[in-house]
């Protein structure tokens, strides 16, 4: 059952769910009484994480469906939210995602510019990079509205960094991705502002996370973040997830189109 202030019941569909910040929201979410709709991609060497985090997402009492599967491909979108409209019939509750949150970090770290064809970024690269991390969120969308899962009140979540608007070595297509997922943002806020979907963009600071840790030179963000951060620490993984949380009580009905900064004041001091 849910009433208007409680998430209690309330469906949330992660992408990105078995690490990171998605994991973290997906566990933050869950105590809070939200059932979890994850979808992941993990082989063999990650796949205990994944398995991990269902088994605390129900730990909490509440409902873990993960599909493992590229978030990216757009057959496989389709089968994953054919399989979510099941479910959700199936258990004769709300027919509705209240939260979708886009946490997909897969990218190509090369540079643009080189001598080595081999050795710097090709269109297919930079195309997926885009792809996945910024325009499979507008895909997601599309999808679920068309098939009517989103509805007044829903809320999307997208994911940024200071990359969007900074410059760090090997980083020019995961900026990119991340200028143009804010970009997305708020013209889906603008598009759905009438349907009473609500979409912002969260931009973590520089977070310990295993997608940092693949960024040349990581050490270098974090000690930067360390030691000039004005609240003298790192952002973490729960940081976000609570403000996601907080963000997804019900009342909460007028931000939208936001770019959220969720950094302990780390971007406004310069690199």
């Amino acid at each position: 059952m849910t009433n208007e202030t409680d998430l209690t019941g309330r469906w949330a569909l992660i992408l990105g769910a078995s690490s990171g910040f998605g994991r973290a929201a997906s566990l933050e979410l869950a105590r809070r009484g939200m059932n979890i709709f994850g979808v992941h991609l993990d082989l063999k060497a990650t796949l205990p994480l994944a398995k991990q985090t269902i088994s605390e997402v129900e730990a909490t009492g509440q409902q873990a469906v993960f599909f493992n599967t590229n978030a990216a491909d757009s057959d496989k979108r389709a089968k994953v939210l054919d399989k979510i409209q099941e479910k959700l019939a199936a258990d004769g509750g709300p027919q509705t995602i209240h939260l979708m949150m886009h946490s997909l970090a897969f990218g190509t770290l090369l540079p643009l510019i080189g001598d080595n064809p081999d050795e710097t970024i090709s269109e297919a690269q930079m195309d997926m990079t885009l792809n996945v991390m910024a325009h499979s969120l507008v895909y997601w969308t599309q999808d679920l509205m068309r098939r009517r899962l989103l509805a007044r009140g829903s809320r999307v979540f997208s994911m940024t960094s200071s990359g969007s608007h900074r410059i760090f070595a090997r980083y020019g297509a995961v900026s990119a991705a991340k200028a143009a997922l804010e970009s997305h943002t708020r013209q889906l806020a603008y598009e759905l502002g009438p349907a009473g979907v609500l979409v912002n963009c969260i931009q973590a600071g520089v977070t310990d996370t295993p997608a940092l840790r693949r960024i040349p030179g990581h050490e270098r963000l974090l000690d930067f973040a360390t030691n000039f951060n004005p609240s003298g620490r790192i952002t973490t993984e729960p940081d976000v997830a609570v403000t996601i949380a907080a963000l997804a009580d019900p009342r909460v009905q007028w931000i939208s189109g936001s770019v959220i900064t969720v950094d302990g004041a780390e971007d406004i001091v310069g690199a």
